[in-house]
């Protein structure tokens, strides 16, 4: 069994992942909170763990599911790194923003401070909206290659 990245209909999150609790699959919508109101971390997908192709028609037409994320060789395994790399982030349920202390501000020197780029240091361009990091969640799946990392990854160099 592999995680797989589930594109859902607009505002369907948590009818999906209720679904697909209730039906005994494991699936993982990380969720954040912003001016006091809890939002998904990625707007419009979720992970979910099944195995292909046995699972995969059930799990493509659950009722709130778009798509699952993949190419014309079917859907794109996600390692097990990442989720728990998120799941490692969140604090009561909630992945936790803030970090590394004091947030660095534009042309701000950071450092990476989390993951295979761990140590690497450059200059903060911009924040990241939340369809930016579905761009980079996208990006991460399709295997291309920008290099845009999580601001809560970055610590400011002092």
């Amino acid at each position: 069994m592999n995680w797989y990245v589930l594109n859902t209909k607009p505002k369907k999150e948590i009818q999906v992942e209720k679904l697909f609790t209730e039906g005994g699959f494991e699936i993982y919508n990380p969720k954040i909170m912003q001016d006091g109101r809890i939002y998904p971390f990625f707007p419009g997908y979720e992970f979910i763990r099944f195995s292909h192709p046995e699972q995969y028609r059930l799990v493509k037409y659950t009722r709130g599911v778009k798509k699952v994320v993949g190419n014309q060789a079917g859907p794109i395994p996600i390692p097990d790194d990442v989720i728990y790399g998120l799941k490692s982030r969140e604090v009561e349920g909630l992945i936790e923003l803030q970090k590394y202390g004091e947030e660095p501000n534009l042309g701000d020197e950071i450092q990476i401070m989390e993951g295979p780029l761990k140590g690497l240091k450059g200059i903060f361009k911009r924040e990241l909206t939340h369809s930016e990091r579905v761009l980079i969640l996208l990006n991460y799946v399709s295997y291309q290659g920008q290099l845009i990392i999580e601001k809560t990854k970055l610590k400011k160099v002092l």
